[in-house]
């Protein structure tokens, strides 16, 4: 693969991976866009692990809080740590039983093409700006219910659907049950961490058994330094935009992004 391949794949899933646009759909029209072959599978996995570290760097207080948490399980008590510990398990199994399902069936694949992609970045941007413009502002993780962090989780499983966006959606639902918007992110970020662990598992284990052919380690590392560096930005700025501004927009590049799409194809 070329320097700018690299280059260009490993900024764009660093910077959309946590961003409410979609990274998957960014990663499949990227190499379209410029005429280039799909990556490596070392390639996506190495690109989603320097996001999942950028993610554990950025929110290393919330992780540190989950673990004593989950110690203090141990002696029976409850902390904030711990209990935003069961809100991410409650949220997190319906898109992996999910993911898993689509994988052992063969149909990983499915709304790949560039038009299901431009029809699901603009049909999912109505709902992200409707639960920004109308939700409440007065929830956090620590009042969250456990039953509405899974309704949460099962709206995630929608980011399946590329161009949906698993920030977009997970966002959305945070917002519409009433998490006010660094809340709804944050939520969002840290739900991240689980399930781009498990693909990277998934996807390292296929990858042990079919091999890296063509695709060196020096490729990989570059690819996982720049995509932590831009996933840890995209994520600053994302914690400190959104409070601000709100989720317009990412709603307008949606739309935009859609309109270009169908322009192509059509």
């Amino acid at each position: 693969m070329s320097f700018f391949q690299l280059v260009l794949l490993a900024l764009v899933q660093g910077l959309t991976e946590f961003l409410p646009v979609s990274s998957s759909a960014h990663l499949i029209l990227a190499p379209i866009a410029a005429g280039l072959d799909d990556q490596s599978p070392l390639i996506d996995v190495m690109a989603h692990a320097g996001s999942l570290v950028a993610v554990l760097v950025y929110f290393w207080r919330d992780i540190l809080d989950v673990a004593r948490g989950k110690l203090a399980w141990l002696s029976g008590r409850m902390t904030p740590g711990g209990r935003l510990a069961l809100l991410i398990g409650v949220a997190t199994p319906p898109v992996i039983i999910a993911a898993g399902a689509l994988y052992l069936t063969g149909n990983a694949g499915l709304f790949r093409s560039p038009l299901a992609i431009g029809i699901a970045t603009l049909v999912f941007a109505v709902p992200l700006w409707a639960a920004d413009r109308f939700g409440g502002t007065h929830k956090t993780t620590e009042t969250l219910g456990y039953g509405q962090a899974f309704l949460i989780g099962l709206v995630q499983m929608f980011a399946l659907i590329p161009g949906a966006s698993r920030s977009g959606v997970t966002m959305t639902a945070g917002r519409a049950l009433g998490l006010s918007r660094s809340e709804a992110a944050r939520f969002s970020m840290l739900m991240a961490i689980p399930v781009i662990a498990a693909f990277a598992i998934v996807a390292g284990i296929d990858l042990a058994m079919g091999g890296a052919e063509g695709t060196g380690l020096t490729d990989g590392l570059i690819v996982a330094g720049l995509s932590f560096a831009s996933a840890w930005a995209a994520i600053a700025v994302m914690m400190r935009f959104v409070e601000r501004v709100g989720f317009l927009p990412f709603v307008l590049y949606r739309v935009a992004l859609a309109g270009v799409i169908f322009w192509l194809v059509f």
